[in-house]
């Protein structure tokens, strides 16, 4: 009966260890490389946030029944909503922006986006670029709508 046990199929210790390690090394070069990004996707990422961010300062406005900015400054990659906590915005993603005369800024560098409570705003545009990817996001003026597409 001694005999019948040693035909059965196993693994030793050293193929188990052996798996184990290979599986470690794989593991370890897929962390080391990070995850992957792709430029179009961190533009159209961050075209999403600044659109639904306008949004949101849209529906506060007309919600609360007073003025609310948006305010972007470009040379820090961030914006932010009134008084508001600073969001940032991808630093691989290059930002343009233009907005009506009396909306500009801190500096050259900073623009903002008014909304009043009947839901109409200042307008302006925002350009998200990363790569060959190109985004616009575009506020009406008149109706404050938001707008996201591929600009040119």
């Amino acid at each position: 009966m001694g005999d019948a046990r040693r035909g059965e199929a196993g693994f030793t210790l050293i193929e188990v260890l052996v798996v184990v390690a290979v599986i470690g090394l794989a593991i370890g070069l897929v962390a080391a490389r990070g995850p992957s990004r792709s430029p179009a996707l961190e533009a159209r990422a961050a075209a999403g946030e600044v659109a639904l961010a306008l949004r949101q300062a849209r529906g506060l406005a007309v919600a609360s029944g007073r003025r609310v900015t948006f305010a972007l400054d470009v040379a820090r990659h961030a914006y932010r909503i009134d008084d508001g906590p600073v969001r940032p915005l991808p630093p691989a993603v290059a930002l343009a922006m233009t907005a009506a005369a009396g909306e500009a800024g801190e500096g050259a560098t900073a623009g903002a986006i008014g909304f009043l409570p009947d839901g109409s705003s200042s307008g302006g545009r925002i350009r998200l670029a990363a790569g060959a990817a190109r985004r616009l996001v575009a506020v009406d003026w008149l109706t404050g709508r938001v707008t996201v597409a591929d600009a040119p």
